[in-house]
């Protein structure tokens, strides 16, 4: 099962270092997810619905840690099927991670382009509004939605340092 696991530049520093991505909450294509996309026939078009959804959990990472850069990121792994508990009672596509994460799994990382200022104010804005925006808030959902309308660019595992 291929998960997406949200994080943020600080936390990857400690991922890189440790060779292990923290236990927690990640995303993936469920069963409930299938179900609602149910019209799509597409594979790739559920992971980036996953990948859209891990790019907003980022997104309260880095509210949570203002000192992280504002810069959304997400690791895909390749677990096992049976390793992760799917947690669609929480949202569609949602799996808890019990274990870290082994460095051997993560097949990908994405992130914002750190070269793009309009990128960068547009996530800073994001992630100061994203709390607003899940509670309801319109203002704060289009300034969210804003930022999801940059797509995160891929990097293979082994760039992560250049990242850092």
């Amino acid at each position: 099962m291929r998960v997406y696991l949200p994080s943020t530049l600080a936390a990857a520093r400690s991922v890189w270092e440790s060779g292990e991505v923290p236990a927690g909450t990640g995303f993936a294509v469920t069963p409930a997810l299938r179900e609602w996309y149910a019209q799509s026939e597409s594979e790739e078009e559920l992971e980036y619905a996953v990948l859209h959804d891990a790019a907003r959990a980022s997104l309260r990472l880095l509210d949570a840690d203002p000192a992280a850069p504002r810069l959304r990121l997400v690791f895909v792994a390749e677990l096992a099927d049976g390793a992760v508990r799917v947690r669609d009672d929480l949202d569609r596509g949602t799996v808890e991670i019990d274990f870290p994460v082994p460095w051997s799994s993560v097949e990908a990382v994405h992130v914002d382009d750190g070269s793009d200022e309009e990128v960068l104010a547009a996530v800073r804005d994001a992630a100061d509004q994203i709390l607003e925006a899940d509670l309801g808030g319109t203002d704060a959902a289009f300034t969210v939605d804003s930022a999801e309308g940059f797509e995160l660019l891929w990097f293979a595992p082994q760039e992560l340092p250049d990242l850092l």
